[in-house]
């Protein structure tokens, strides 16, 4: 089964996590359209995303 980042806890640093997005872009953007590694790189990016902003938010100040 292919490595994705579900299967791990997110780091909680923006660098860190930046990182990791652009590794699951570059899978998400090597792999068939629509395919099982396309869906689950998909699903990777938007979970990187999330965590990305909920750690923006709490920087202080914000970062914009």
């Amino acid at each position: 089964m292919p490595h994705h980042a579900a299967e791990e806890p997110l780091p909680q640093t923006r660098a860190e996590l930046l990182v990791l997005h652009e590794a699951a872009r570059r899978r998400r953007q090597a792999a068939k359209l629509g395919g099982e590694a396309w869906t689950e790189a998909s699903m990777d990016v938007e979970r990187i995303e999330v965590e990305i902003a909920r750690v923006e938010r709490a920087m202080d100040p914000p970062a914009g």
